[in-house]
């Protein structure tokens, strides 16, 4: 009352001088509600006290604006804690693979629906367009279309037309193998990433790049390859890339964008085993401060498989074999309506947005499967499988990598558990085989386990290429639609009952529902800090 009492005494006083009450106006609510400008919270060093953004003491650069979130077709996943397996009611085949333990699953990105049939035609399209000669690429790329044969069955007509014909288009692809969607998860990345750069006009539009036809020599962006700062030229380079503030730089130059900007997204990959059985179980759903309430065997509330909503009551709750030789119901009545597979987007989606997390196909998942993974785990977000791989180096001394033919950087074996010294660095950058440079082997226990190929098909079927695959399919029994039970296939082998969907890492707050929560109030450090060094600096 105050404060409003003074503003209508200075308008009475200075009625006639319009400008004065602005900037009177002004003064009062920059004074009791801060400056439009946010002096400490970006704007300086809270250690040094040096000042971001300024080109005369450094031009080092922090981008504070950036808020991280999902690439297209990606929902969020909150992560927590569960106990993986322990969804299982009972070990029908007594395979005992996935024994109750307890784990943390960090907070990611996971898609909506599994990959479709459109989503794989662009992906080949692309190819083809980008690379018309290669014809090896290509071939290698397409589903084989052949799982659909069966000498007992009449699926021919599928071999033809479930992978082009538009009548499918919406439905999940299948045929691929892991290392086909592995490939699917790294294109994927970079033509989001280059979409990003293009629409903000940080590398040029599409059109103007058709038109101008410039640079046509140059490989197709790839995400490494550009942070790296060797995708760059004529044809490349639009005009918002970020202002240059390195001290000696010519005036108006601009710079690629920096993993430290913030526009980028993280790469698109095929989701942990443990990810996608957390994200399967949807338990956020029946989740009361902290405690689950509610038991759940499938992505759903309840021990059955058919809705208990009045409006659905009786309907089945996603796409399986519902006996010996019932895949969809009968005429006029069509339960789950799914002769083979249905639409991505089928039935209802689960607490956390993902459909078709039973039924319809299994999944490919990244891990190696083991019978025995659940007695040797890490409990924070627990994988089998790691075999880490460094980008090799063209020139190792001047940080260039080397790419392929089709422009991406070339992979090699990780030579050391730690970071290398720029001696050791610089003598493993010519050696191009394990036989040259050490390798380092980080997972003896795990991945690479000892395994006697001469016994692999006699004795066993397990070896470092089974992958593990989860969700049941539409030609499979309801158990498989618990989300704890594994299967494993060849990496390198496919199937008509299985598919796939990407993840994606989220980076920073793993906090995603914090609405009701009460939290401790967050002291504001860096503004504070950063004022304090305003006002003391000379």
């Amino acid at each position: 009352m105050l404060i409003l009492g003074v503003v209508l005494y200075l308008y009475n006083l200075m009625s006639r001088n319009f400008t004065f009450l602005i900037v009177v106006v002004c003064f009062f609510t920059l004074a009791f509600f801060g400056c439009s400008k946010k002096n400490g919270m970006g704007d300086r060093s809270s250690k040094t006290g040096m000042k971001y953004n300024d080109p005369h003491n450094g031009g080092f650069q922090v981008n504070r604006k950036v808020k991280p979130g999902p690439g297209p077709g990606l929902v969020v996943i909150e992560g927590g804690t569960f106990v993986m397996g322990g969804s299982l009611t009972e070990d029908l085949g007594y395979e005992n693979d996935n024994k109750r333990r307890r784990v943390t699953v960090a907070s990611f990105y996971m898609d909506q629906t599994e990959v479709s049939n459109v989503d794989w035609l662009e992906y080949l399209y692309w190819l083809n367009q980008n690379f018309p000669d290669d014809r090896e690429l290509y071939y290698n790329a397409i589903p084989d279309t052949l799982v659909w044969r069966n000498p007992l069955s009449y699926n021919e007509p599928y071999v033809d037309n479930y992978l082009r014909h538009p009548a499918y288009q919406d439905y999940p692809v299948v045929g691929v193998t892991w290392e086909q969607a592995n490939d699917y998860c790294v294109w994927r990345t970079d033509r989001v990433n280059e979409e990003i750069l293009r629409s903000k006009g940080i590398l040029i539009d599409y059109k103007s790049k058709s038109e101008k036809a410039v640079n046509e020599s140059a490989q197709p962006f790839n995400t490494d390859i550009y942070l790296n700062g060797q995708y760059r030229g004529e044809g490349v380079d639009g005009k918002n890339m970020p202002k240059d503030l390195r001290p000696g730089a010519e005036k108006e130059a601009r710079r690629p964008v920096r993993l430290e900007d913030g526009f980028l997204k993280q790469p698109y990959r095929l989701p942990t085993e443990a990810e996608w059985e957390y994200a399967a179980l949807g338990l956020i759903g029946n989740t009361v401060y902290g405690n689950v309430e509610g038991y759940r065997i499938y992505p759903w509330d309840g021990l059955g498989v058919r809705s208990a909503k009045r409006k659905t009551q009786g309907l089945i709750m996603a796409n399986f074999k519902l006996g010996a030789g019932d895949n969809m119901g009968t005429a006029g009545y069509l339960n789950d309506a799914g002769d083979i597979t249905k639409p991505v987007a089928s039935y209802l989606a689960n607490d956390f947005g993902l459909y078709n997390m039973a039924g319809n196909v299994n999944e490919w998942v990244g891990d190696v499967y083991r019978k025995l993974t659940y007695e040797d785990f890490e409990d924070f977000n627990p994988f089998r499988g790691n075999v880490y791989v460094n980008k090799q180096f063209e020139d190792a001394e001047k940080g260039i990598y080397a790419k392929d033919k089709y422009g991406r950087p070339i992979k090699e074996m990780a030579k050391a558990p730690r970071k290398q010294t720029w001696e050791e660095l610089q003598a493993n950058s010519g050696a191009q085989n394990t036989e040259e440079a050490n390798v380092y082997d980080p997972d003896m226990r795990d991945f690479n386990d000892p395994v006697n190929d001469s016994l692999y098909g006699k004795t066993t079927l397990v070896n470092n290429k089974s992958r593990v695959y989860k969700g049941g399919s539409w030609n499979d029994r309801a158990y498989w639609l618990n989300p704890a039970t594994r299967r494993y296939m060849q990496q390198d082998e496919s199937s008509a009952t299985v598919g796939f969907r990407c993840a994606m890492t989220l980076v920073g707050n793993p906090e995603i529902n914090s609405v009701s929560m009460p939290r401790f109030k967050a002291a504001k450090t860096r503004a504070k800090v950063g004022r304090a060094n305003s006002k003391a600096a000379p």
